[in-house]
């Protein structure tokens, strides 16, 4: 039998927790939004948004109002809806579901990442907090992306999920509120799609 040091040991119990926390993240690909992907497809889940944010925020950065740590906000956006595989999505015009969503989402947060060695729970434990406080540069254009994202699919799909959902445009504009904060030019970008969803009628007034 071969023997194993205590630090092989060690080793081998780092790289389990690091396997566990891969294969727990998977089941993010089962958390569907409301959200359906372009040309009028199925539901988007929340693996897919999170992917489709990264490399936005890669090809967009150039629009940020101040510079940021692109690697950074990629990660962030990679993250900031693990949560979800406990709290579930809540839908951003979900009233109720948003006074729950903190607590639930805190709870999620610490079972999820306590999966990972403590130091690599400690250090996406903080840029997930990060994300959430919209305090850095970073944070504010990772919410820039997350704004932005769903709302590319859902002019893309002739506003299907606004007019479903009843959403009207003080609801939208709320919601998009953030989005300049992280780059002035891409909420002039969603501002001209919210304004033309609205003469169309898929925002209701």
């Amino acid at each position: 039998m071969k023997f194993r040091t205590r630090r092989q040991r060690k080793m081998d119990e780092r790289l389990k927790r690091q396997l566990d926390f891969a294969l727990e993240i998977d089941k993010e690909k089962n958390i569907l939004r409301q959200t359906h992907l372009s040309e009028h497809g199925r539901r988007e889940n929340d693996a897919e948004h999170a992917w489709h944010m990264a490399i936005m925020a890669y090809l967009l950065k150039e629009y940020a109002n101040e510079e940021v740590d692109i690697a950074k906000v990629m990660l962030m956006c990679l993250i900031h809806d693990i949560v979800e595989i406990d709290a579930g999505d809540t839908y951003a015009y979900d009233a109720e579901g948003l006074k729950t969503q903190k607590v639930r989402e805190e709870a999620a947060k610490e079972r999820i990442f306590s999966l990972l060695p403590n130091e690599q729970k400690e250090e996406l434990i903080a840029l997930f907090d990060e994300f959430e406080a919209f305090e850095s540069a970073e944070s504010k254009f990772a919410h820039t992306m997350d704004n932005l994202q769903p709302l590319l699919l859902n002019d893309s799909n002739g506003g299907a999920d606004w007019k479903a959902h009843g959403v009207c445009a003080k609801q939208v504009y709320g919601r998009q509120e953030k989005t300049k904060f992280g780059s002035e030019k891409l909420y002039e970008i969603t501002d001209r799609l919210i304004q033309k969803n609205i003469e169309k009628g898929n925002i209701q007034k």
